[in-house]
């Protein structure tokens, strides 16, 4: 068993090494399949939007549009939520690991900043379709009492 520990060290330790600028700790995600470094690479060219949402209610309702399967065939996939950097990372599906990040800036109490980065175009804007979509709301008017 301790000969098992070293190795699997070793082999982080030199995907840490080979990798360049990347810590321990990225280089082992990478190496678990989680890693969200090449999301946080692509917030550059995030596509944005404001909501009038703290960030908790901006969080819940990002999550819910998430877990909405839609009849576009939306269903995305959660694989890692990070607090700390206010991130959810995110396949298009279960089948497609396309990577998808989702992170969140506050603005003020009553303003969240969601930007929606990936590498691939495609599922930047499919997802942002539908997490920007607006909902409609339809008018209702009182009908005038005779």
């Amino acid at each position: 068993m301790k000969v098992r520990t070293g190795v699997i060290f070793l082999t982080l330790v030199s995907l840490s090494a080979l990798s360049g600028c990347a810590t321990i700790k990225e280089a082992s995600k990478g190496f678990a399949g989680v890693s969200t470094k090449v999301l946080e690479d692509k917030r550059r060219d995030a596509l944005k939007k404001s909501f009038n949402l703290n960030y908790n209610d901006c969080y819940k309702y990002v999550k819910e549009k998430l877990a909405q399967k839609g009849k576009d065939g939306f269903s995305p996939y959660i694989y890692w939520e990070d607090a700390g950097k206010k991130l959810i990372a995110i396949y298009l599906s279960e089948q497609d690991t396309t990577p998808v990040g989702i992170f969140f800036t506050e603005e003020s109490a009553a303003s969240t900043l969601v930007e929606i980065s990936s590498p691939s175009i495609y599922a930047k804007e499919e997802i942002a379709k539908n997490i920007f979509k607006e909902e409609k709301k339809t008018d209702v008017k009182e009908k005038p009492i005779n």
